[in-house]
């Protein structure tokens, strides 16, 4: 799984914290980090292959970000089937903006989670999530074998006089 930032959000603790949760559940993770770049992510999504990629936003500026780099991964014909969530304070005003849930899965996300939702609905999700949407990436060749380095010579043996 890759978990990521929006653009705008310097915000790190969610992203540790989501780290955490996600490999106490078993998964392997990639942690992008914050302020991601729309470019980089699609850049990291192709590199890692995830099963799902998880956007968090604490600044208040996800729905508007995430909109955004949702259309870049869908618009890319290698990601289009790839499982990506966004979820956290997707906005400023809060629960007085209503729900964002229809206007970012309208836009391409397969699950929004918002503030209020809480880290349950976030697991169920995961357990009820099906196989991974993506091919894994081909295997690298195997590197070839480097040749054995020359035996270095013995050193000279010490004498009494040379060990004084």
């Amino acid at each position: 799984m890759l978990v990521s930032s929006v653009s705008s959000d310097s915000h790190t603790w969610n992203l540790v914290f989501l780290q955490l949760l996600l490999e106490e559940m078993g998964h392997d993770v990639t942690n992008v980090g914050s302020c991601v770049p729309d470019d980089l992510l699609v850049e990291e999504c192709r590199r890692v292959r995830p099963d799902l990629v998880v956007i968090s936003s604490v600044n208040g500026h996800g729905a508007l970000d995430g909109a955004r780099v949702i259309r870049r991964l869908r618009d890319e014909p290698d990601l289009r089937g790839l499982r990506v969530v966004i979820g956290g304070k997707l906005g400023v005003r809060g629960s007085e903006a209503g729900s964002y849930g229809p206007e970012l899965t309208a836009a391409g996300f397969d699950a929004v989670f918002e503030e209020a939702t809480g880290v349950a609905e976030f697991r169920s999700y995961l357990s009820h999530a099906g196989p991974p949407a993506l091919p894994a990436a081909p295997a690298l060749p195997a590197a070839p074998a480097l040749p054995a380095a020359p035996a270095l010579p013995a050193a000279p043996a010490l004498t009494a006089a040379a060990a004084r």
